[in-house]
Protein backbone atom coordinates (compact mmCIF):
# COMPACT_ATOMS: atom_id res chain seq x y z
CA UNK A 1 0.00 0.00 0.00
CA UNK A 2 2.84 2.40 0.84
CA UNK A 3 4.40 1.61 -2.53
CA UNK A 4 1.13 2.45 -4.32
CA UNK A 5 0.83 5.72 -2.39
CA UNK A 6 4.40 6.75 -3.27
CA UNK A 7 3.83 5.84 -6.91
CA UNK A 8 0.69 7.96 -6.90
CA UNK A 9 2.61 10.93 -5.51
CA UNK A 10 5.38 10.50 -8.07
CA UNK A 11 2.81 10.42 -10.86
CA UNK A 12 1.20 13.61 -9.51
CA UNK A 13 4.59 15.32 -9.30
CA UNK A 14 5.67 14.33 -12.79
CA UNK A 15 2.29 15.12 -14.37
CA UNK A 16 2.44 18.82 -13.46
CA UNK A 17 5.14 21.13 -14.80
CA UNK A 18 5.48 23.21 -11.62
CA UNK A 19 5.65 20.17 -9.34
CA UNK A 20 8.16 18.52 -11.67
CA UNK A 21 10.37 21.63 -11.71
CA UNK A 22 10.14 21.84 -7.91
CA UNK A 23 11.17 18.21 -7.50
CA UNK A 24 14.22 18.35 -9.76
CA UNK A 25 15.40 21.69 -8.38
CA UNK A 26 15.00 20.27 -4.86
CA UNK A 27 17.42 17.46 -5.76
CA UNK A 28 19.89 19.92 -7.33
CA UNK A 29 19.66 22.30 -4.37
CA UNK A 30 20.14 19.56 -1.80
CA UNK A 31 23.21 18.16 -3.58
CA UNK A 32 24.91 21.54 -3.91
CA UNK A 33 24.17 22.45 -0.29
CA UNK A 34 26.47 19.61 0.79
CA UNK A 35 29.21 20.95 -1.51
CA UNK A 36 28.85 24.48 -0.11
CA UNK A 37 28.85 23.30 3.51
CA UNK A 38 32.00 21.24 2.99
CA UNK A 39 33.82 24.11 1.31
CA UNK A 40 32.58 26.61 3.90
CA UNK A 41 33.97 24.52 6.76
CA UNK A 42 37.25 24.04 4.86
CA UNK A 43 37.66 27.77 4.13
CA UNK A 44 36.17 28.98 7.46
CA UNK A 45 33.76 31.29 5.61
CA UNK A 46 30.59 32.28 7.42
CA UNK A 47 29.16 33.51 4.13
CA UNK A 48 29.53 30.08 2.56
CA UNK A 49 28.44 28.14 5.66
CA UNK A 50 25.38 30.36 6.21
CA UNK A 51 24.50 30.11 2.52
CA UNK A 52 24.78 26.29 2.75
CA UNK A 53 22.47 26.18 5.79
CA UNK A 54 20.14 28.55 3.99
CA UNK A 55 20.10 26.11 1.07
CA UNK A 56 19.21 23.27 3.47
CA UNK A 57 16.36 25.41 4.79
CA UNK A 58 15.42 26.06 1.19
CA UNK A 59 15.20 22.33 0.68
CA UNK A 60 12.65 22.13 3.49
CA UNK A 61 10.83 25.08 1.95
CA UNK A 62 10.90 23.47 -1.49
CA UNK A 63 9.67 20.23 0.09
CA UNK A 64 6.80 22.11 1.78
CA UNK A 65 5.96 23.75 -1.54
CA UNK A 66 6.08 20.40 -3.32
CA UNK A 67 3.80 18.79 -0.73
CA UNK A 68 1.37 21.71 -0.93
CA UNK A 69 1.29 21.57 -4.73
CA UNK A 70 0.30 17.88 -4.50
CA UNK A 71 -2.28 18.43 -1.75
CA UNK A 72 -4.04 21.21 -3.70
CA UNK A 73 -4.91 18.65 -6.39
CA UNK A 74 -6.78 16.36 -3.99
CA UNK A 75 -10.51 16.25 -4.72
CA UNK A 76 -13.12 17.79 -2.39
CA UNK A 77 -15.00 15.44 -0.07
CA UNK A 78 -17.83 15.64 2.44
CA UNK A 79 -15.50 16.93 5.18
CA UNK A 80 -13.36 19.26 3.04
CA UNK A 81 -16.08 20.56 0.75
CA UNK A 82 -13.85 23.24 -0.79
CA UNK A 83 -11.11 20.71 -1.42
CA UNK A 84 -7.53 21.30 -0.28
CA UNK A 85 -6.73 24.37 -2.37
CA UNK A 86 -5.81 26.38 0.74
CA UNK A 87 -2.73 24.20 1.16
CA UNK A 88 -1.01 26.68 -1.15
CA UNK A 89 -1.57 29.46 1.41
CA UNK A 90 -0.17 27.29 4.22
CA UNK A 91 2.79 26.40 2.02
CA UNK A 92 3.53 30.08 1.40
CA UNK A 93 3.16 30.88 5.11
CA UNK A 94 5.54 28.08 6.17
CA UNK A 95 8.10 29.17 3.57
CA UNK A 96 7.85 32.75 4.81
CA UNK A 97 8.48 31.71 8.42
CA UNK A 98 11.47 29.58 7.37
CA UNK A 99 12.98 32.48 5.44
CA UNK A 100 12.48 34.84 8.37
CA UNK A 101 14.24 32.37 10.70
CA UNK A 102 17.14 32.09 8.25
CA UNK A 103 17.53 35.87 8.06
CA UNK A 104 17.67 36.17 11.88
CA UNK A 105 20.21 33.33 12.08
CA UNK A 106 22.51 34.83 9.44
CA UNK A 107 22.30 38.33 10.95
CA UNK A 108 23.10 37.13 14.48
CA UNK A 109 26.11 35.13 13.29
CA UNK A 110 27.30 38.02 11.13
CA UNK A 111 27.20 40.47 14.05
CA UNK A 112 29.22 38.06 16.17
CA UNK A 113 31.84 37.67 13.45
CA UNK A 114 31.97 41.42 12.78
CA UNK A 115 33.18 41.90 16.35
CA UNK A 116 36.09 39.55 15.76
CA UNK A 117 36.60 38.90 12.03
CA UNK A 118 38.16 35.43 11.60
CA UNK A 119 40.80 34.49 9.06
CA UNK A 120 39.01 33.33 5.92
CA UNK A 121 40.64 31.31 3.13
CA UNK A 122 39.16 33.56 0.46
CA UNK A 123 41.14 32.06 -2.40
CA UNK A 124 39.00 28.91 -2.18
CA UNK A 125 35.67 30.72 -2.03
CA UNK A 126 35.31 32.15 -5.48
CA UNK A 127 34.82 28.99 -7.55
CA UNK A 128 32.22 27.45 -5.21
CA UNK A 129 30.30 30.70 -4.79
CA UNK A 130 30.15 31.16 -8.57
CA UNK A 131 28.86 27.59 -8.95
CA UNK A 132 26.20 28.33 -6.32
CA UNK A 133 25.24 31.47 -8.19
CA UNK A 134 24.80 29.45 -11.41
CA UNK A 135 22.62 26.87 -9.61
CA UNK A 136 20.36 29.63 -8.30
CA UNK A 137 20.19 31.33 -11.70
CA UNK A 138 18.92 28.03 -13.08
CA UNK A 139 16.23 28.05 -10.39
CA UNK A 140 15.22 31.64 -11.15
CA UNK A 141 14.99 30.89 -14.88
CA UNK A 142 12.98 27.70 -14.34
CA UNK A 143 10.43 29.20 -11.96
CA UNK A 144 10.07 32.53 -13.73
CA UNK A 145 9.97 31.34 -17.32
CA UNK A 146 9.26 27.63 -17.15
CA UNK A 147 6.72 27.54 -14.35
CA UNK A 148 3.49 27.75 -16.27
CA UNK A 149 3.41 31.46 -16.91
CA UNK A 150 3.98 32.95 -13.47
CA UNK A 151 4.37 36.63 -13.06
CA UNK A 152 6.59 37.20 -10.06
CA UNK A 153 6.17 40.19 -7.82
CA UNK A 154 8.59 41.12 -5.09
CA UNK A 155 7.49 42.76 -1.90
CA UNK A 156 4.20 40.98 -1.70
CA UNK A 157 2.71 40.79 -5.15
CA UNK A 158 1.17 37.55 -6.22
CA UNK A 159 1.44 35.30 -9.20
CA UNK A 160 -0.61 32.31 -10.09
CA UNK A 161 -1.82 29.81 -12.58
CA UNK A 162 -4.83 27.60 -13.11
CA UNK A 163 -4.84 23.83 -13.46
CA UNK A 164 -7.93 22.99 -15.48
CA UNK A 165 -10.60 24.96 -13.63
CA UNK A 166 -13.94 23.29 -13.03
CA UNK A 167 -17.32 24.73 -12.25
CA UNK A 168 -20.45 23.49 -10.57
CA UNK A 169 -23.66 24.39 -12.32
CA UNK A 170 -23.64 27.31 -14.71
CA UNK A 171 -21.03 30.03 -14.22
CA UNK A 172 -23.26 32.69 -15.71
CA UNK A 173 -26.78 31.68 -14.74
CA UNK A 174 -27.71 31.91 -11.10
CA UNK A 175 -30.29 30.18 -9.05
CA UNK A 176 -32.87 31.54 -6.68
CA UNK A 177 -35.05 29.42 -4.44
CA UNK A 178 -37.19 30.08 -1.45
CA UNK A 179 -37.27 28.42 1.98
CA UNK A 180 -39.90 29.67 4.43
CA UNK A 181 -39.94 33.16 3.03
CA UNK A 182 -36.18 33.52 2.66
CA UNK A 183 -34.70 33.19 -0.82
CA UNK A 184 -31.15 32.09 -1.48
CA UNK A 185 -29.15 32.39 -4.64
CA UNK A 186 -25.69 31.16 -5.42
CA UNK A 187 -23.18 31.23 -8.23
CA UNK A 188 -20.22 28.97 -8.74
CA UNK A 189 -17.24 30.15 -10.72
CA UNK A 190 -14.35 27.96 -11.83
CA UNK A 191 -12.05 26.70 -9.09
CA UNK A 192 -8.53 27.89 -9.77
CA UNK A 193 -6.02 25.43 -8.43
CA UNK A 194 -3.14 27.84 -8.58
CA UNK A 195 0.14 27.90 -6.79
CA UNK A 196 0.72 31.60 -6.31
CA UNK A 197 1.65 31.49 -2.63
CA UNK A 198 3.59 28.26 -3.11
CA UNK A 199 5.54 29.50 -6.10
CA UNK A 200 6.12 32.95 -4.62
CA UNK A 201 7.60 31.34 -1.50
CA UNK A 202 9.80 29.07 -3.62
CA UNK A 203 10.89 31.98 -5.81
CA UNK A 204 11.80 34.09 -2.78
CA UNK A 205 13.86 31.21 -1.41
CA UNK A 206 15.80 30.98 -4.66
CA UNK A 207 16.16 34.76 -4.87
CA UNK A 208 17.55 34.84 -1.32
CA UNK A 209 19.97 32.06 -2.25
CA UNK A 210 21.10 34.04 -5.27
CA UNK A 211 21.72 37.08 -3.06
CA UNK A 212 23.73 34.86 -0.72
CA UNK A 213 25.92 33.67 -3.57
CA UNK A 214 26.43 37.24 -4.81
CA UNK A 215 27.40 38.29 -1.27
CA UNK A 216 30.01 35.54 -1.02
CA UNK A 217 31.44 36.47 -4.44
CA UNK A 218 31.71 40.15 -3.48
CA UNK A 219 33.23 39.42 -0.07
CA UNK A 220 35.79 37.00 -1.55
CA UNK A 221 36.87 39.66 -4.08
CA UNK A 222 37.18 42.31 -1.35
CA UNK A 223 39.19 39.96 0.85
CA UNK A 224 41.45 38.90 -2.03
CA UNK A 225 42.30 42.38 -3.32
CA UNK A 226 42.00 44.52 -0.18
CA UNK A 227 42.37 41.96 2.62
CA UNK A 228 39.10 43.19 4.18
CA UNK A 229 38.22 40.23 6.37
CA UNK A 230 35.23 42.14 7.75
CA UNK A 231 33.66 42.04 4.28
CA UNK A 232 32.40 38.49 4.93
CA UNK A 233 30.15 39.32 7.93
CA UNK A 234 29.09 42.69 6.48
CA UNK A 235 27.90 41.05 3.24
CA UNK A 236 26.08 38.45 5.36
CA UNK A 237 24.26 41.24 7.25
CA UNK A 238 23.08 42.84 4.02
CA UNK A 239 21.91 39.47 2.72
CA UNK A 240 19.97 38.82 5.95
CA UNK A 241 18.26 42.22 5.74
CA UNK A 242 17.33 41.70 2.08
CA UNK A 243 15.89 38.25 2.84
CA UNK A 244 13.84 39.67 5.72
CA UNK A 245 12.43 42.53 3.61
CA UNK A 246 11.63 40.27 0.65
CA UNK A 247 9.54 37.88 2.75
CA UNK A 248 7.36 40.46 4.53
CA UNK A 249 4.91 40.75 1.64
CA UNK A 250 4.46 36.98 1.35
CA UNK A 251 3.81 36.63 5.08
CA UNK A 252 1.36 39.54 5.09
CA UNK A 253 -0.62 38.10 2.18
CA UNK A 254 -0.68 34.61 3.70
CA UNK A 255 -1.80 35.85 7.12
CA UNK A 256 -4.52 38.05 5.63
CA UNK A 257 -5.95 35.15 3.63
CA UNK A 258 -5.81 32.77 6.61
CA UNK A 259 -7.58 35.40 8.77
CA UNK A 260 -10.29 35.80 6.09
CA UNK A 261 -9.53 39.45 5.38
CA UNK A 262 -11.51 41.04 2.56
CA UNK A 263 -9.16 40.95 -0.47
CA UNK A 264 -7.22 44.21 -0.76
CA UNK A 265 -8.01 44.50 -4.45
CA UNK A 266 -11.73 44.67 -3.58
CA UNK A 267 -11.39 47.44 -0.97
CA UNK A 268 -11.89 50.32 -3.46
CA UNK A 269 -14.65 48.66 -5.52
CA UNK A 270 -16.98 47.02 -2.98
CA UNK A 271 -18.69 50.26 -1.81
CA UNK A 272 -19.63 51.00 -5.43
CA UNK A 273 -20.98 47.45 -5.83
CA UNK A 274 -23.13 47.83 -2.72
CA UNK A 275 -24.50 51.11 -4.09
CA UNK A 276 -25.37 49.48 -7.43
CA UNK A 277 -27.19 46.65 -5.65
CA UNK A 278 -29.21 49.11 -3.54
CA UNK A 279 -30.39 50.76 -6.75
CA UNK A 280 -31.95 47.52 -8.05
CA UNK A 281 -35.80 47.59 -8.08
CA UNK A 282 -37.21 46.18 -4.86
CA UNK A 283 -33.93 46.20 -2.85
CA UNK A 284 -34.18 48.07 0.46
CA UNK A 285 -30.80 47.39 2.03
CA UNK A 286 -27.55 45.41 1.84
CA UNK A 287 -26.60 43.48 4.99
CA UNK A 288 -24.09 40.93 6.30
CA UNK A 289 -21.64 41.25 3.43
CA UNK A 290 -18.58 38.98 3.67
CA UNK A 291 -15.84 38.45 1.08
CA UNK A 292 -12.70 36.38 1.43
CA UNK A 293 -10.01 34.66 -0.63
CA UNK A 294 -10.30 30.89 -0.81
CA UNK A 295 -7.08 30.44 -2.80
CA UNK A 296 -5.23 32.34 -5.49
CA UNK A 297 -7.60 34.21 -7.82
CA UNK A 298 -10.67 32.66 -6.20
CA UNK A 299 -12.72 35.14 -4.16
CA UNK A 300 -15.84 33.91 -2.38
CA UNK A 301 -18.61 36.17 -1.11
CA UNK A 302 -21.80 36.08 0.93
CA UNK A 303 -24.38 38.86 1.04
CA UNK A 304 -27.87 39.35 2.49
CA UNK A 305 -30.39 41.65 0.82
CA UNK A 306 -33.58 43.03 2.33
CA UNK A 307 -36.09 43.15 -0.53
CA UNK A 308 -39.75 43.83 -1.20
CA UNK A 309 -42.07 40.83 -1.04
CA UNK A 310 -43.35 41.84 -4.49
CA UNK A 311 -39.91 41.95 -6.11
CA UNK A 312 -38.56 39.55 -8.73
CA UNK A 313 -36.22 37.30 -6.70
CA UNK A 314 -34.54 35.67 -9.71
CA UNK A 315 -33.83 39.04 -11.34
CA UNK A 316 -32.31 40.47 -8.14
CA UNK A 317 -30.10 37.41 -7.63
CA UNK A 318 -28.92 37.45 -11.26
CA UNK A 319 -28.13 41.17 -11.27
CA UNK A 320 -26.42 41.09 -7.86
CA UNK A 321 -24.22 38.18 -8.90
CA UNK A 322 -23.35 39.90 -12.18
CA UNK A 323 -22.32 43.07 -10.34
CA UNK A 324 -19.91 41.22 -8.05
CA UNK A 325 -18.60 38.86 -10.72
CA UNK A 326 -17.61 41.93 -12.75
CA UNK A 327 -15.10 42.90 -10.01
CA UNK A 328 -13.60 39.42 -9.64
CA UNK A 329 -15.82 37.54 -7.18
CA UNK A 330 -15.88 33.96 -8.50
CA UNK A 331 -18.43 32.45 -6.12
CA UNK A 332 -21.27 34.43 -4.52
CA UNK A 333 -24.06 33.38 -2.15
CA UNK A 334 -27.04 35.75 -2.10
CA UNK A 335 -29.69 35.57 0.63
CA UNK A 336 -32.95 37.46 0.11
CA UNK A 337 -34.96 38.52 3.16
CA UNK A 338 -38.47 39.49 2.08
CA UNK A 339 -40.22 42.34 3.89
CA UNK A 340 -43.32 44.49 3.42
CA UNK A 341 -41.79 47.82 4.52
Amino acid sequence: RLKDTLQGWVRLILSDKDSRNLFFFLLLNFSFAFVELSYGMWTNSLGLISDAFHMFFDCSGLLAGLAASIITKWSPNERYTYGYVRAEILGGFVNGLLLMFVSFFIFAEAVERAMEPPEVKHERLFVVSVLGFIVNLIGIFVFQHGGGGHGHSHGGGGHGHSHGGHSHGDTDDHEGHSHNGVSHGHSHGGHSHGGSQIMEGVFLHILADTLGSVGVIISSILMYYFNWMIADPICSMFIAILIFLSVLGLLRNSVEILLQRTPRELDPVLPGCYQRVRMLPGVFSVQEQHFWTLCTDHVVGNIKLEVSSASDARYIVQQTTHIFKSVGVKQLYVQLDFTTM
